[in-house]
């Protein structure tokens, strides 16, 4: 093949390769559902997801601090408790730009009751330091498990 062939296909290498490593990496984001408009439409948040942001959101004290406060605060339900229901009950929630928890949602439950009570106690949390990226506040989407055993 002719040379000048392989300097088109070089250059044009060098070309992507420059444009690639100078755009700047997008955080990737997701929407969860807001509420409804006044007309029924429905109305979404834009949030940044947990492993995209530069800083990630964090409980007061750390993951063991959430795992305390938790269990301290579970209620298992008596008859949940009596007909042996158990499981782990996944939630996503947002933190927002000051630290606080909205939009609290199961992603997987186990059954109504300690579903709710799953959400009864991610509602009680207090208010968390914020993700960042670059540099700012950001609402981030948490995804976390509250358990049920007996």
């Amino acid at each position: 093949m002719n040379k000048d062939y392989f300097k088109i296909i070089i250059g044009i290498t060098c070309a992507l390769c420059a444009i690639f490593i100078s755009s700047d990496a997008k955080a990737q984001t997701c929407r969860v559902t807001a509420g409804k408009t006044a007309g029924g439409s429905r109305t979404y948040l834009e949030v940044f997801e947990y492993d995209y942001v530069n800083e990630k959101p964090s409980f007061p004290g750390g993951d063991a601090e959430l795992i305390s406060f938790i269990n301290s605060n579970r209620q298992y339900p008596e008859e949940a408790y009596k007909k042996g229901i158990q499981g782990r009950v996944t939630c996503a929630f947002v933190v927002n730009i000051d630290g606080s928890v909205s939009h609290i949602s199961i992603l997987k439950g186990v059954e109504q009751s300690l579903n709710k009570e799953a959400m009864r106690i991610l509602g009680k949390m207090p208010e968390w330091i914020p993700g960042k990226h670059d540099g700012h506040n950001v609402p981030v989407r948490v995804i976390w498990s509250v358990p049920f055993r007996k």
